[in-house]
């Protein structure tokens, strides 16, 4: 950090520390107060009415994210509170500025996100984990992953996720990470099988580094995915991570065969009351040789999770925990957000991928900086084809639309990432077809019958070069 970044930090810390002690005295009345501070080393990066409805919402007593609020302030550890909050509100707040600078500067996608496999290494075998199939012998080194993050930096990244194989194998250098760059915010997608008291501590210390442990559900459902005893060691670990005011949720991969037990209202109720402050659920994705495509949520169930979703995001009659589902919230964030859009994916042998649900490319972090690879062909096919379809609903290259993502592998002449049995991006999306033929005429009718927001998004199609290689496609 710049002695300016360091100086508004410390500003900015010190103010957040007296706002959180004055709510713990009266949180209901003066929880607007921390709207205000946050407003005010933030509030020139988001409009106005954001903070505005915040602001509203924080003077609701019933109101299910102010009780989501109150929640992280007394249940998470002043430490964590304090970096995490800065690490988010002001660390990523500012580094948005920097994003959308660098998206008209380089022409590109430039991400909020980067995800990294330190390794490929995993102690479990999931069932529907590609991770399995990787095997345990490639890892990410400690340079290169602060590498990572210095480039995504200048750029203005300034959120990391940790995925695998399982990334606790290698958390004293995700520690180390998060104490190198206390202006990021950190998350590690986890089985919590090394969650121990000593780790907890260190999160403790750091406290820009959140978990988000993988479940699905009650003991039988979640143990037939994960192997037998995984359920009670997610368990135990969850009740260790609140007891030392850790921040973590939960990650749900949800298929046709656990769908209602991982919405259930006695699901979402007992991660709450472990201590979960969010919940991500992710669309079962047929990869690798050994998937099972009758484990897509079929139509039906996926127009279940759209409502689903809704209702408990609602913020009368909701749940205090923050909830998204990464396929059925496109319509909030423009439709696919993969190809450095929003996001994109380093796997443990440093091929920089799309999508960490799309294994295959045209770059390496050992031969290519973070740039140069969201201006390489894989990449810019993304940019300028997104988004692949104007129904939010049916967002993705390869499960809703197979035919987008053939098309741009074949293009590009990407190469398949698979790190033991390689698969063609036309093996993989045959696998989709049959699902995208039959939730097209739902997802439609779905989207035509309901009023959507406007996401203000800025796609390639908007800008001038856009525009002018369109008018050109029509002159062919």
């Amino acid at each position: 950090m710049t002695l300016k970044e360091k100086a508004t930090r410390a500003a900015a810390a010190a103010a957040l520390d007296q706002s959180v002690k004055y709510i713990r005295k009266n949180p209901q009345d003066n929880l607007v107060h921390l709207v205000e501070k946050v407003e005010s080393f933030a509030g020139k990066v988001f409009p106005e009415k954001n903070f505005k409805k915040f602001r509203e919402g924080a003077a609701d007593p019933e109101n299910v994210y102010t009780r989501l609020v109150l929640r992280a302030i007394h249940e998470l550890h002043p430490n964590v509170f304090r970096n995490m909050t800065l690490a988010l509100g002001l660390g990523a707040a500012m580094g948005t500025k920097t994003v959308r600078e660098n998206r008209e500067k380089y022409h590109c996608n430039i991400p909020f996100i980067t995800l990294l496999d330190p390794t490929s290494a995993c102690n479990l075998k999931c069932k529907g984990c590609w991770s399995a199939e990787y095997g345990h012998t490639l890892r990410l080194s400690y340079d290169e992953m602060n590498d990572v993050i210095e480039q995504g930096r200048e750029l203005g990244t300034h959120v990391y996720m940790f995925t695998g194989g399982e990334p606790l194998i290698c958390k004293d250098d995700i520690i180390r990470l998060c104490g190198e760059h206390p202006e990021c915010a950190f998350l590690a997608y986890t089985n919590a099988t090394l969650v121990d008291r000593a780790f907890c501590e260190e999160m403790q210390r750091v406290g820009n580094l959140a978990l988000a442990v993988s479940i699905e559900g009650d003991e039988a459902s979640n143990d037939y995915r994960r192997g037998e005893g995984s359920y009670h060691k997610a368990i135990e670990a969850m009740k260790l991570l609140r007891e030392c005011g850790c921040m973590f949720g939960v990650s749900v991969c949800y298929t046709s065969q656990n769908l209602q037990s991982v919405t259930s209202d006695a699901f979402l109720d007992q991660m709450i009351g472990l201590g979960a402050l969010f919940a991500f659920y992710f669309n079962y994705m047929p990869l690798g040789k050994g998937a099972v495509p009758e484990l897509i949520p079929q139509p039906e169930q996926r127009k279940y999770m759209i409502q689903w979703i809704r209702s408990v995001r609602n913020q009368k009659t909701g749940k205090p925990i923050f909830v998204m589902d990464f396929q059925d919230d496109g319509e909030y964030v423009g439709g696919c957000i993969a190809g450095g859009r929003n996001y994109f994916h380093i796997n443990s042998a440093g091929d920089i991928e799309p999508c960490v649900f799309v294994h295959y490319s045209d770059s390496n972090i050992r031969t290519h900086k973070l740039l140069e690879a969201l201006q390489r062909p894989l990449f810019m096919e993304y940019y300028r084809n997104q988004p692949f379809n104007d129904n939010h609903l049916r967002p993705c290259p390869m499960l809703e639309n197979p035919d987008c993502l053939c098309r741009m592998i074949e293009k590009t002449g990407a190469k398949s990432t698979d790190l033991i049995d390689q698969e063609s991006a036309e093996e993989l999306c045959a696998k989709c077809r049959d699902f995208a033929a039959k939730w097209q005429p739902v997802a439609d009718e779905l989207w035509n019958s309901t009023p959507h927001r406007e996401t203000k998004t800025y796609y390639y199609r908007d800008t001038p070069e856009g525009k002018a290689a369109k008018a050109a496609e029509k002159n062919d």
